[in-house]
């Protein structure tokens, strides 16, 4: 697969048909080109809700490099500015909460209730003072609670000066690529949020495309595949409950 740059791209399918979710790299969204779609089910309605590409090695190396580009100007703003860049995507984030409840209901089984939680736990999250370790940082997150898991994963490391590939679960990356896209509003350097789209072909590029560590934040049923996968490339593992 190849990669084809394009800003507030949208892929057709039928007049009617479901909703392409592309990547989000170095700034912007890309679609790969290539065959290999997944359609994901709504939970509860039984519909396509939207297809996103199966990414690989190829991806993963491009997004792996728009992080590691934004690695040391990200590290070099100091914490007071990173703190204010994650404080203004919370604002963004409470701005939308709405659009961003509703993204959550389009691809999950969570009800209005849950949903509006869903994003207050985000809001909260990016808040959140405590600091991790830099470096290139992988993140997979499941499709349970994927807004606040996202939040919650990235937020530590990238105050300590980390940038970050998130692989949310093709089944609800919605809510996820929308907040790599309010960075990019929030005027966040290009290259330190990217997302990459797939299964297991995407962690395994992911791992193999020299990331410090990947972070699993979900149930622990999928953690122990993701576990795996990580083992096999000698990638340093961290799972975090939700």
């Amino acid at each position: 697969m190849g990669l084809c740059k394009k800003e507030k791209l949208k892929m057709e399918f039928t007049a009617d048909g479901p909703r392409a979710i592309p990547l989000w790299i170095n700034g912007h969204a890309y679609l790969s080109v290539g065959e290999s779609l997944y359609d994901a089910i709504h939970p509860q309605r039984g519909e396509i809700t939207h297809r996103v590409p199966l990414c690989g090695a190829s991806e993963a190396i491009q997004a792996v490099l728009a992080a590691r580009a934004a690695q040391s100007q990200w590290a070099a703003l100091g914490i007071s500015a990173r703190r204010h860049c994650l404080s203004a995507l919370a604002d963004g984030l409470e701005h939308y909460r709405q659009h961003f409840a509703s993204l959550l209901r389009q691809e999950t089984a969570l009800d209005q209730h849950q949903a509006a939680a869903e994003v207050t736990a985000a809001i909260a999250a990016l808040r959140d003072t405590a600091v991790g370790k830099t470096g290139i940082v992988g993140i997979v997150i499941d499709a349970a609670r994927p807004l606040s898991a996202f939040a919650a994963a990235m937020t530590p490391d990238l105050l300590a000066g980390a940038t970050v590939v998130v692989k949310p679960s093709p089944q609800a990356p919605g809510a996820v690529f929308a907040l790599c896209e309010l960075s990019a509003r929030s005027q966040w350097p290009a290259g330190v949020l990217n997302l990459l789209q797939g299964d297991t072909a995407a962690i395994k590029g992911l791992c193999a495309a020299s990331i410090n560590r990947l972070i699993y934040r979900g149930e622990a049923e999928l953690g122990a595949e993701v576990a795996a996968l990580a083992a096999a490339a000698g990638t340093a593992y961290i799972q975090q409950t939700t």
